[in-house]
């Protein structure tokens, strides 16, 4: 849709990196708060699967789940927040669970941040607070490899599981698995409300499509290799023959949501980036 030119602003699809939502997301509670980032697609389909709410808020409608006003990246909905400051949410996700928790609600905060985002000192800031104040928090790093372009080995030192560790807080890293994620997430989820303390749950992922648009400069046999290994090939060989049924299933689903879906329900022509 977006080289049809029929979306304004920019995108982030979550191509790859799909098994991460839906496997972090399952385990949660109706009232537990979910923090996303510009990647937040994949987040928001596995809690609400509001397809249609979705594509509309997207494409600039009224009738999108923030009436076009927020876009691509700033979805709202209930417990769910996205915003595309680079862990601009992390502190906001620390500040809800933490009023919550003040209430004596067992609520916990999921915060989504990717490996790029470890630059960003307020990231560290919050893992200090969360650790010292045992707020029930669950960081979710989406270690994708990549940083817009630039690759991990280029600008992150050290042992990412280490960081958080150095603020005493509880660490595990799984692979991009669907089943590995949600076994990995239901540990971890409930951890993280029984104890009332922090945790960091590192997903090493990989998104198959671009950073945004187009801008990609990976080098071909990488992706290659990455997509020999998309998770949905596994659920695919998981499903065995009842794959096919079930995809054409899927897209019968989707084509019935977004039918209709156009800019004579009042496209603003809003940016939805």
């Amino acid at each position: 849709m977006y080289a049809e030119g029929r979306l304004t602003g920019t995108i982030h699809t979550c191509i790859g990196q799909e098994a991460c939502a839906v496997g972090v997301v399952t385990p949660l509670l109706d009232d537990d708060i979910i923090v996303s980032n510009h990647r937040c697609h994949g987040h928001y389909l596995a809690r609400y699967m509001d397809i249609k709410g979705l594509v509309a808020e997207i494409m600039g409608l009224d009738s999108g789940i923030c009436g076009g006003i927020g876009g691509s990246q700033h979805l709202y909905r209930e417990n769910f927040y996205s915003n595309g400051i680079q862990g601009g949410m992390v502190p906001a996700a620390l500040g809800m669970v933490l009023a919550e928790s003040k209430k004596r609600k067992d609520s916990i905060s999921v915060a989504f941040i990717g490996d790029g985002t470890l630059g960003q000192g307020i990231v560290y800031e919050s893992m200090n607070i969360a650790s010292l104040w045992s707020v029930p928090i669950l960081f979710v790093i989406e270690n994708n490899l990549y940083a817009q372009s630039t690759p991990i080995s280029l600008n992150l030192a050290g042992s990412i599981a280490d960081r958080p560790k150095s603020f005493g807080i509880e660490a595990r890293s799984c692979g991009n698995d669907l089943e590995d994620i949600y076994a990995t997430a239901a540990s971890m989820t409930e951890y993280v409300r029984n104890e009332r303390k922090p945790a960091c749950m590192i997903i090493n992922t990989y998104r198959l499509a671009a950073h945004s648009k187009g801008d990609d400069t990976r080098d071909f046999d990488e992706l290659k290799h990455w997509k020999g290994n998309d998770p949905m090939l596994a659920v695919r060989t998981s499903l065995g023959p009842l794959a096919d049924d079930l995809e054409i299933e899927c897209r019968h689903f989707v084509d019935r949501e977004i039918e209709g879906i156009d800019g004579s329900q009042g496209n603003h022509g809003r940016n939805s980036g």
